[in-house]
């Protein structure tokens, strides 16, 4: 009986060590997967060389992104450290800073290239000039003697009466609709037509550069369809040769006080392409003075403020609003018409208080002409007092041949009492003023044709097709030699 147990005892023993070693292994098993995670989960395990690989990856992309961001920061410093260079200086000056400027004879200014053909030099020849620039659409024909043989010209001041100023988008507008009929008619009052036209110029720059891309554009197919020499025009510089178209006599060198809408400067002027910029505007132009102020005032601007303001100062009287002339204390050239466009707010809306009303505008007729004469006075003293100046400078430094003529040019010369005290001015320093007629100062297709004939006669022409234009386009750096 007892065999029989113990065997008993021994059977379900061995029974018992399998069993606690299969949970044992199914145990470990459990443990281990739940430390595993599932094959999907797994991360992929790289050779030693794939991530030295990555990482050298990652260190040459962290190392590109740090240069390209060291070399935006040295060129951002070197933009702000070239901006402040020239605060204080007047604008629109070459100091170097402008990629693309006016240099039609090369860096020297006496190499002219034929780049689309010249016309015939036997006979007197006839250009077509097209001007876009602002706001009035402008063509003329004129002949190489300077003979204005038919001109046309879309006002669009009706246009841009309402919103007080010129508005580009509309002003591109009225370009489009107008340029070709200007140029049928221009032609026609020339009785020429395309065929019969010998080169064509168009203003390029400076301006407005969607209205300056119409005129441009339009002249571009011509010149090509007609193989007709093309010209590409600066505005400012036709300005000049205008003095030249009605004063045959007047020879470079000479000095050139340039008064505009956009622009104030004193140029000397050497030559076709070669003006040396000695005194510049450092904020608004006189123009723009003039512009500001009758609006002030509740004037007409459509047709520019300047004609409005000169016209209300002439019942005015100049000595009744005390104001201060600019720049009084620089040694210098330059022009400043913002503190003075400022005094004259500032004394207009002290007015309006001690008459009781709200805005200037609101003034007397007598208040505003006061305020008209007495801005127009000052205004003009300032280019006196500067003028003076550069006159004085010019004597001193020309040796050789003295320069004795200042040409009055730009839409500001077309001003009466300016044209009447720059006249006496020349005259006490012994030297003559020549100044286009009222008419051809303001922007017309004549100053495009005549430009074009100076530079043809030097054998300069441009190439149509790529011909750009330039919303600023100053004359090239130093070119006075």
């Amino acid at each position: 009986m007892s065999i029989i147990k113990t065997v008993v005892f021994c059977f379900f023993l061995s029974i018992a060590i399998m069993l606690a070693q299969g949970f044992s292994t199914i145990a470990r098993t459990t443990s281990l997967r739940r430390l595993r995670p599932p094959a999907t989960c797994r991360p992929l395990l790289l050779s030693s060389s794939t991530s030295e690989s990555a990482a050298t990856t990652e260190h040459d992309e962290e190392r590109r992104i740090q240069k390209h961001q060291k070399k935006q920061a040295k060129a951002a410093a070197k933009a702000k450290a070239k901006r402040r260079k020239l605060i204080g200086l007047a604008k629109a000056v070459d100091r170097g800073q402008f990629s693309i400027t006016y240099q039609p004879g090369g860096p020297n200014g006496d190499a002219f290239e034929s780049k689309s053909g010249l016309p015939s030099s036997s006979k007197p020849f006839t250009v077509l000039g097209i001007e876009s620039s602002c706001d009035d659409t402008g063509a003329a024909v004129v002949r190489s003697d300077g003979t204005i043989l038919g001109e046309a010209l879309a006002s669009q001041a009706e246009i841009h009466e309402e919103w007080g100023g010129i508005v580009p988008g509309l002003a591109k507008t009225a370009h489009e609709e107008n340029l070709d009929q200007v140029i049928e008619l221009a032609l026609e009052n020339a009785n020429l037509s395309m065929e019969q036209v010998d080169a064509i110029g168009v203003t390029v720059g400076p301006g407005l550069e969607i209205c300056l891309r119409v005129g441009c554009n339009r002249a571009k197919e011509l010149a090509i369809q007609y193989k007709k020499p093309f010209v590409g025009i600066h505005h400012l510089e036709a300005h000049i040769l205008m003095a030249r178209l009605e004063n045959p006599d007047l020879e470079f060198p000479f000095l050139s006080l340039l008064v505009s809408g956009g622009h104030c400067q004193i140029l000397k002027c050497m030559g076709i392409g070669r003006y040396s910029v000695i005194g510049g505007t450092l904020d608004d132009s006189l123009g723009e003075a003039f512009d500001k102020t009758a609006r002030l005032l509740g004037l007409p601007v459509g047709g520019g403020g300047g004609p409005a303001v000169e016209k209300l100062a002439l019942e005015g009287n100049r000595t009744a609003v005390p104001l201060t002339i600019p720049l009084l204390q620089r040694k210098d050239c330059d022009f400043s018409y913002a503190g003075l466009k400022t005094n004259v707010r500032r004394a207009a809306e002290k007015l309006a208080m001690e008459r009781g009303v709200e805005l200037p505008s609101d003034l007397p007729r007598e208040d505003k002409a006061d305020i008209a004469a007495s801005f127009q006075h000052i205004a003009i003293r300032h280019l006196e007092h500067r003028l003076n100046r550069a006159i004085s400078n010019i004597a001193v430094e020309e040796q050789e041949e003295e320069i004795k003529t200042l040409a009055l040019v730009g839409g500001v010369a077309a001003n009466i009492e300016l044209r009447s005290r720059l006249e006496e001015l020349c005259e006490n320093h012994g030297w003559s003023l020549a100044v286009p007629p009222p008419r051809l100062c303001t922007d017309q297709g004549a100053m495009s044709a005549w430009a074009a004939v100076e530079r043809l006669k030097l054998g300069s022409s441009d190439e149509p097709d790529g011909q750009d234009v330039y919303a600023r386009y100053p004359f090239s750096l130093n070119v006075d030699n």
